[in-house]
């Protein structure tokens, strides 16, 4: 048997939120040490669950299946059904027995026949204990019978950049993972130090790469280009910092080794650590803003997960993107390589100019920090750039001049209407930039000298400890229903159309998660934001002299670029698979550029 996904349970250094991984009915024992559940009589477990449920409409849908199985493992004398959830019909039982589970001995269910009834919908294993001293489930897979001749050979490719014990620890766990997963000699990692102090130790299944810091672009770039000359068939982008069970890598190869198109690529899910409850982001798509599927749905409610992952099995968006938090490919499917944006954007231009299959796999997730947390002036600049140049070079992204334009006025307009003046100048630079054209972006690859300009606009928003005045409040028509201040705020522009309002208005607290919208600073003059633990801040204040500056420089801006749009697109039209040639960046990395690739090694 070839397994295809193994059952996970919680890891306290991941996740511990047990509804994710299983739901139990009755009095049942839970073990996270020991990875195994207890059942009194009576009592069941089911495995119904964003990470332990099989999606048989995305594997059967994209992949080679040699039948289809179900194993369980435990003790103990158990009932053990095996569901498949089809979408707009009746359920079907696929397996229902009565068996005696021991330790060298699981069950296996064949639930081959799931093909007579329809290769949709979603299946899980359910078993309850039927004897009095009660049963224990210690794990579980899905699998199939055989994998084609050909194994995938998987580069792991991990940029860092000064973050030496995350990414130390992420590669120690790679390395233990891979000396047991039954593929580990297919899979290598790569390291591409960006900033040249990680120190990680070669060993036969790691690899460690200095590069110049030319942001996440350079570090994917160069990590793409080493996997291709090493001969790998396939690449998996991976942060540095990112928390995740190694289940992800073993359920992303499988998949890839499976999948009847070289197109196909799996990109992993996000969930925001402040809730780990709730996705956060399950695969994404452009269309003037990122634009996240899924986001917010609770993981603990079973009727919410079926509905997200039968949605997500019929989904079909021309502008889906991965993220570069995972992301794995067929190395020969990339037309482009990487955009020098240094970081943000990349993995979003890299999904659209190349013809990817893209699919999410239920439990192929990262655990990150909040985005609000890591946003700023120069986050939102390089934000503001690669939102302007995926419309000027895609051609599902086409949009007249004007709606090209719209997309950084509201950039600039949502920071000016939150008091954030630094950021709009920012973003308002950043447009500037884009229209310089893409050589712009080949002479400032490491983009050293507009991080120091946009850190000396940096005057207000600096996070620093929170002092006594930061707390205070005064509340007046920041109480009013959702609906005044709605019209309060947009047909005055936040107060910076009405004298007085910034000694009138109110001053308020806003936390983290709150902190990228638009809404909580209407009806203020002053605002304090928080950190997501409360122990830093910042204040802005409404600046009625600061606003129009910055307006007035967007207009101009505006009409320069809606007179210049035809040359400014023509030029990133044509410079665009200049500067995502692998060409290009074997010259700015300083390889050997007249190096072919080599050809892949036989499994």
């Amino acid at each position: 048997m070839i397994t295809l996904q193994n059952f996970i349970f919680p890891e306290p250094a991941i996740c511990t939120e047990h509804p994710l991984y299983f739901h139990t009915t009755g009095e049942v024992g839970v073990s996270q040490s020991r990875a195994e559940i207890w059942l009194a009589r009576g009592s069941a477990v089911a495995f119904d669950t964003y990470f332990n449920l099989f999606n048989l409409g995305k594997w059967h849908a994209a992949c080679v299946l040699d039948g289809l199985f179900a194993e369980i493992s435990g003790s103990g004398r158990v009932e053990i059904r095996v569901y498949q959830a089809i979408p707009d019909q009746s359920w079907e039982v696929l397996h229902c027995e009565t068996v005696t589970l021991a330790a060298d001995a699981p069950h296996r269910a064949d639930l081959s026949h799931y093909a007579a009834r329809a290769g949709r919908g979603l299946v899980f294993a359910e078993i309850r204990a039927l004897d009095e001293a009660g049963a224990t489930v210690t794990g579980g897979r899905f699998a199939t019978r055989s994998l084609p001749g050909e194994l995938p050979r998987l580069a792991v490719s991990i940029t860092t950049f000064k973050r030496e014990d995350q990414v130390r620890e992420t590669v120690a766990r790679l390395d233990a993972f891979l000396q047991g997963f039954a593929y580990g000699e297919q899979v290598h990692v790569q390291v591409v130090d960006n900033g040249q102090s990680a120190e990680i130790a070669a060993s036969a299944r790691v690899t460690p790469i200095d590069n110049p810091n030319y942001g996440g672009a350079g570090g994917f770039a160069r990590g793409l280009l080493e996997a291709e000359a090493a001969g790998f068939s396939h690449c998996l982008f991976m942060d540095d910092d990112a928390s995740f069970h190694m289940e992800n890598i073993a359920r992303a190869y499988m998949f890839l080794a499976l999948a009847r198109d070289r197109r196909s690529a799996v990109s992993g899910a996000m969930i925001n650590n402040t809730h780990k409850w709730a996705m956060w982001e399950n695969g994404a798509w452009f269309d003037g803003a990122c634009r996240p599927l899924d986001c917010g749905t609770d993981l603990r409610d079973r009727s919410a997960v079926f509905q997200m992952e039968m949605d997500g099995a019929q989904r079909r968006l021309p502008t889906l993107y991965g993220g570069w938090w995972f992301f794995a490919f067929a190395i020969d499917q990339v037309r482009h390589h990487p955009f020098p944006f240094f970081v943000r954007g990349d993995d979003i231009s890299f999904s659209l100019m190349n013809d990817f299959a893209i699919t999410t796999l239920n439990g192929v997730v990262s655990f990150q920090d909040d985005f609000s947390e890591k946003e700023s002036a120069q986050t939102l600049y390089l934000d503001l750039r690669n939102h302007i140049i995926h419309h000027l070079v895609s051609d599902d992204l086409a949009r007249s001049p004007l709606g090209t334009a719209k997309v950084p006025v509201r950039f600039i307009m949502r920071s000016l209407l939150r008091f954030h003046y630094e950021s709009a100048a920012a973003q308002l630079l950043a447009w500037q930039d884009v229209m310089r054209g893409p050589e712009f972006f080949d002479a400032n690859i490491d983009m050293a000298g507009r991080r120091a300009d946009i850190k000396a606009l940096m005057k207000d928003e600096v996070w620093r400890p929170v002092e006594p005045g930061d707390l205070a409040e005064r509340r007046r028509l920041t109480r009013l229903s959702r609906r005044w201040r709605h019209l309060i705020g947009y047909s005055t522009l936040n107060g910076h159309l009405l004298p007085f309002s910034a000694r009138r208005w109110d001053k308020v607290v806003v936390g983290m998660g709150e902190r990228g919208i638009v809404y909580p600073a209407f009806g203020a003059a002053e605002i304090s934001y928080l950190s997501a633990d409360g122990e830093r801040a910042y204040r802005v204040k409404q600046s009625k002299r600061r606003f129009f500056a910055t307006g007035w420089e967007m207009t101009r801006t505006l009409t320069r670029f809606l007179r210049d749009f035809a040359r400014i697109r023509a030029q990133y039209r044509d410079g665009y698979p200049r500067l995502t040639a692998r060409g290009y960046w074997q010259g700015k990395l300083a390889l050997d550029q007249a190096a072919a690739p080599a050809s892949q090694p036989a499994a």
